[in-house]
C-alpha cells in the first residue's frame, strides 16, 4: 500500500507513527511538505533529539503535490494547516486516492460542494477526523442519552480550555495555525471537535449565536475567546446548548453537562469520568477510563478508517457529516463578527 501525508507536524506524525504499528513496512511513505520545521516528535510531543522522520520512518520527501500524487497513492492523509485543507484534498480525490482529513475540514465552505461531488462521484472513502468520537466516555454518554437515561434533556454545556502555549512547548506558539487567522486558526475552528460532538449528541441546531474574538494578551491575530449559544431540538422542545471556548486556561479543562428532567449527565475529559445522576434516587453511575491513553483515541481512528476502506464499516464522520460540524462552526465565527444570530439550513 502507499500512502502520502501531506504535512507532517505533530498531528501527521503521530497518524504516521500509529500507521506504521499498525501496518508494519508494507507500507510505502511519501510525505509532501512545503516546510520541515517541526521536529520528529513521540506520542506525548516531546522532541526526539538526534533523529528524523523521513529516516526514522523511511520516507519519500517531495517539495511539489502533482509529482507526491504521481506516485499514485492509495490513501492521503490531509494534515497540512486548515486552510490548505481543500487545495489538496481535491487534488487527492481527483488523483482517485481515499481521504484522510483533519478535522476541521476547512477554514471556510469554499470548494467543499465540490469535494463532496467528486468523492461520491469516484466512490471514494473520505474520513473528517474526530478522534473524539472514539473517546469511551462520550460513547457511554451517547449510549445514555439513547436510552433516556435522564428523560426530557433541558440544558447542555460543553466546555473547553486549554492554554495555547502549551499546546506545543517545543515551539513558537506564535508561529503555530491555531494563532494565525489565514491559516484556518482561532479557538473555534482549532476546537471545533466540541461542535463535532455536539452534533453527534444532540442533532444539527437550528439557529447559533455567539461572542468573542481575540480577547486576551496573547500575541495571535485569531479569536482566543467563544461564548457560543445554539438552539437544538429534544422531542419537540427547545433544547439550549452552549458552549465556551477558550486558549487560556491552565491547567486545561473540558467537561460536557447534560441535565434532563430526570437526571444529570457530566463527562470529564482531564478528570477520565463519566458520571450519570439518578435525580429521584441520588443514585449515579460511574464509567472510570482513568487507565485510557490519549493516542489509543487516534489508534482506534485509523483503524476505523482502514476498515472503512475496506467496505467493512462506513465512515463514522463522513464528507458531508464533516461539513455540517463546519457549517456550525463558520455560523459562530459570522456571528462573532455581524452580531447576529445565524440560522442553519436543516
Amino acid at each position: 500500500m502507499k500512502v502520502l501525508f501531506a504535512g507532517l507536524g505533530s498531528i501527521g506524525q503521530r497518524h504516521l507513527r500509529n500507521l506504521r504499528k499498525l501496518l508494519g513496512d508494507s507500507v510505502e511513505i511519501f510525505a509532501y511538505r512545503v516546510k520541515r520545521e517541526v521536529p520528529m516528535l513521540n506520542d506525548q510531543l516531546k522532541v526526539v533529539e538526534d533523529r528524523f522522520v523521513k529516516d526514522e520512518y523511511g520516507v519519500i520527501e517531495f517539495d511539489d503535490l502533482d509529482k507526491a500524487l504521481a506516485q499514485k497513492p492509495e490513501i492521503v492523509f490531509v494534515t497540512n494547516p486548515t486552510s490548505l485543507h481543500m487545495e489538496v484534498a481535491r487534488k487527492a480525490a481527483e488523483a482517485g486516492s481515499h481521504l484522510f482529513i483533519e478535522k476541521p475540514l476547512g477554514a471556510s465552505d469554499l470548494g467543499v460542494d465540490e469535494l463532496i461531488k467528486l468523492v461520491e462521484r469516484k466512490r471514494l472513502v473520505a474520513l473528517v477526523a474526530y478522534q473524539l468520537r472514539f473517546h469511551p466516555g462520550l460513547i457511554q454518554v451517547s449510549s445514555w442519552l439513547r436510552e433516556e437515561r435522564i428523560g426530557q434533556l433541558i440544558f447542555a454545556n460543553l466546555l473547553l480550555g486549554e492554554y495555547l502555549p502549551d499546546f506545543h512547548p517545543y515551539e513558537d506558539y506564535r508561529k503555530t495555525y491555531p494563532a494565525i487567522k489565514s491559516l484556518g486558526g482561532g479557538v473555534i475552528l482549532s476546537q471545533i471537535h466540541e461542535f463535532d460532538y455536539a452534533l453527534w449528541l444532540f442533532g444539527k441546531p437550528k439557529r447559533i449565536f455567539a461572542l468573542g474574538g481575540q480577547l486576551s494578551n496573547l500575541e495571535i491575530n485569531a479569536e482566543d475567546t467563544a461564548s457560543v449559544l445554539m438552539e437544538c431540538e429534544c422531542n419537540g422542545k427547545v433544547l439550549p446548548v452552549s458552549m465556551t471556548l477558550d486558549f487560556l486556561q491552565s491547567p486545561p479543562r473540558r467537561t460536557c453537562t447534560i441535565v434532563g428532567d430526570q437526571g444529570s449527565i457530566i463527562w470529564d475529559y482531564h478528570g477520565k469520568s463519566a458520571v450519570l445522576q439518578h435525580r429521584s434516587t441520588g443514585k449515579t453511575e460511574t464509567l472510570d477510563f482513568s487507565s485510557l491513553e490519549r493516542n489509543q483515541l487516534f489508534v482506534d481512528e485509523l483503524k476505523h478508517f482502514l476498515s472503512a476502506i475496506k467496505g467493512e464499516i462506513a465512515p463514522v464522520v463522513d464528507i458531508r457529516l464533516g461539513y455540517e460540524s463546519l457549517q456550525m462552526a463558520l455560523a459562530a465565527l459570522k456571528s462573532i463578527d455581524t452580531g447576529e444570530v445565524q440560522t442553519l439550513k436543516q
